[in-house]
């Protein structure tokens, strides 16, 4: 009896396609990766090297004055203190606030529940600068202008619609049934929450606090608008970046992505964890 031929089309097509996301994904990671690689090399050179043209990939000479420069200039290090107090306030305000909005729009149906959700976003779809020039008029009458806990506040506007929204979806996807069954063990909705639903919950806030921290860390042109004398490293980068010497722009750039990738490396467990994934 003779076997008919299999058709290894399907399986050739399902390799191929397989390859290409393999292929694109090493794109979008060499392509998102060169520009911070290239900024910490330069930042590691030497001001000799940096003065070199054509300027090589791999810089000729590698010293620590580059960055020691920037960090002995003036006011970097109190800049460097209000970005990391600002960004954990403003992650810390935001879990506060929003994880227990998203937790009710996940658990209770409402009239005019998504057109809330819908209402959040707007405050993403306005201009920095649209928030930033009433803020800071707002912040200079109530005496806070000029400090963290403004630069806190603005911070939370920009970062609670996310906050809400991703925690919403993490909360939809804890079975109400665990809920229910702390509730039939005597947990009040508070107790169970607590003890079952926001345990469970970690990794997804765990997620909603890194894209918390780093829109906090990146954020730049409201910092610079509501703060003169403490202001957040990237605000006071582009504060002297007009006559800064070329050495400190680019350890400047490179002080400026190096703690937010140190907080996803903190932080990447949770965010895998959130997707289904487990590392080992």
């Amino acid at each position: 009896m003779i076997l008919p031929e299999i058709d290894r089309a399907p399986l050739r097509r399902r390799r191929w396609r397989a390859i290409g996301v393999q292929v694109a994904c090493l794109v979008i990671t060499v392509f998102m990766l060169l520009p911070m690689v290239l900024i910490g090399l330069t930042a590691v050179s030497s001001p000799a090297a940096l003065l070199e043209f054509p300027r090589p990939f791999i810089p000729s000479g590698f010293s620590a004055d580059t960055l020691l420069a920037f960090i002995q200039a003036t006011g970097t290090i109190p800049a460097l203190g209000n970005s990391l107090l600002a960004g954990v306030y403003t992650v810390l305000l935001s879990l506060l606030v929003g994880a227990p909005a998203g937790y009710a729009l996940a658990r209770y149906a409402f009239r005019g529940k998504d057109i809330y959700q819908v209402f959040m976003l707007l405050a993403r779809a306005l201009p920095i600068v649209v928030l930033s020039v009433p803020l800071a008029t707002l912040f200079l009458n109530a005496g806070v202008y000029d400090t963290v806990f403004a630069v806190t506040l603005l911070h939370t506007t920009l970062a609670m619609p996310t906050t809400v929204l991703i925690s919403a979806s993490v909360f939809v996807s804890v079975p109400t049934d665990v809920e229910e069954a702390a509730r039939v063990f005597g947990c009040s909705r508070f107790e169970a929450a607590r003890r079952v639903v926001f345990p469970l919950a970690a990794p997804g806030l765990a997620a909603a606090s890194i894209f918390t921290f780093v829109l906090s860390w990146n954020e730049i042109l409201g910092a610079a608008v509501i703060t003169l004398g403490h202001r957040t490293l990237p605000a006071q980068v582009l504060a002297s970046l007009g006559e800064a010497p070329q050495t400190y722009r680019f350890a400047g750039g490179f002080a400026l992505i190096l703690p937010a990738l140190v907080f996803i490396f903190v932080m990447r467990r949770y965010l895998v964890n959130m997707w289904g994934t487990t590392l080992r």
